[in-house]
């Protein structure tokens, strides 16, 4: 059986997201990140739990357990390694087309289970461009997923929106690349860096 379009490129969002975490340091999750509001432990913690066992747990059509939900993963020294882990038991829950097929119960409305899968590698991207840009690291999206997460951010932003998901829309050059034209779309500033450290007297 043939599998769904995108599920390559999520494998490939997923891949992307297990080198970011693992490139995190224990000393830079207490540091700031492109979300306000967020520092890097809070934000590490969010992107483990939607895009690792949401995503698994919105394939097999069940709910995310409390445990998870308030769990913090960085508690863990070797939370990199499991997140990786449930990566790809997510990315394999996807694999059936089937899947992809009828709707998602979200939040109590249902969704069609290929617009989840969307909202989903969108947040393995943007998210791991946080946690990227909040570390000192480099985001290694090629531009077929680049591509494909601007379509998606185009197609939800103004829902995100909606729901304080997204900030207005940053200005960047005709020239920018396809990521930076999604980070920019999704209201993230792509020259975003941490503030540099005070230096001590």
């Amino acid at each position: 059986m043939n599998g769904h379009a995108l599920h390559p490129l999520m494998a490939q969002a997923a891949a992307e997201a297990a080198r970011i975490a693992r490139g995190v340091r224990p000393e830079q999750l207490d540091g700031p990140t492109p979300c306000t509001g967020f520092d890097t432990r809070a934000l590490v913690n969010h992107w483990v739990l939607y895009t690792s066992h949401g995503l698994e747990h919105r394939a097999l059509r069940k709910d995310l357990p409390q445990d998870l939900v308030e769990r913090d993963f960085t508690a863990d020294p070797a939370w990199a390694d499991a997140y990786a882990a449930q990566l790809e038991r997510a990315v394999a829950a996807w694999a059936d087309p089937a899947v992809w097929e009828g709707d998602v119960n979200l939040g109590g409305s249902p969704m069609p289970a290929a617009a989840i899968a969307r909202m989903l590698v969108l947040e393995l991207v943007l998210h791991g461009w946080d946690v990227a840009r909040a570390t000192g690291q480099r985001t290694g999206a090629g531009d077929e997923l680049a591509g494909a997460v601007l379509g998606i951010v185009e197609e939800f932003a103004a829902l995100f929106r909606q729901y304080d998901g997204f900030a207005g829309p940053v200005a960047v050059p005709a020239e920018a690349s396809p990521l930076d034209r999604a980070l920019a779309a999704s209201g993230r500033d792509p020259q975003w860096a941490p503030a540099p450290a005070a230096a001590s007297a």
